[in-house]
């Protein structure tokens, strides 16, 4: 089933919190290096749990992260490492937390040599979904299948965010997604 048509499905607390997300977000173009490692690390730590999961805890992530300020997260020490394995408000796993600072490290090279993240992911548009996946684990930290996918759905570089039929599709389209370019 599609995320467009189980938010219908859920219950009234459960559908408030995934429809803001889909109406609002979900396949949406990010043009903002901070929130494009944003979504990087949510996406990195939905892994092994539920999407409702990393929701509710958003608030929680941009706090303990500072604001997902890549300069800031790139520069953590093992005081800030620590820090976020007690942090209640995030989901405490090492390797999801030493992969967000070294991803931060990465981004900052890739904006060094090619501008900014978003142009780094620009350059190698259009690839398969298994070629990114390839870059990626190549690129950066704790990147599988799923998590690469779901960041380039995500983020507006893959299609399948929505269906054809769910009103956010034209509103996404309205915003020209990098896939609908390589179409």
């Amino acid at each position: 089933m599609s995320y467009c048509r189980a938010i219908d499905s859920m219950n009234e607390e459960r559908k408030a919190l995934h429809k803001t997300y889909h109406d609002t977000r979900y396949g949406f173009p990010i043009h903002d290096d901070n929130e494009l490692f944003c979504r990087l690390v949510l996406e990195i730590n939905q892994a092994g749990l539920s999407w409702e999961t990393i929701l509710k805890k958003e608030a929680g992530f941009r706090s303990a992260y500072h604001h997902f300020e890549v300069k800031k997260v790139a520069a953590y020490t093992d005081k800030d490492r620590e820090r976020l394995m007690n942090d209640a408000g995030i989901i405490r796993n090492r390797l999801k937390i030493n992969a967000a600072i070294e991803n931060a490290k990465t981004i900052l090279q890739l904006q060094q040599t090619h501008g900014s993240f978003e142009n780094w992911l620009s350059a190698h548009h259009p690839l398969t979904k298994e070629a990114w996946v390839k870059l990626f684990k190549k690129t950066f930290r704790f990147t599988g299948g799923e998590i690469v996918n779901e960041f380039l759905l995500s983020t507006g570089f893959l299609p399948g965010a929505h269906t054809e039929d769910c009103p956010v599709f034209k509103k996404v389209l309205r915003q020209k997604p990098k896939w609908i370019k390589a179409g």
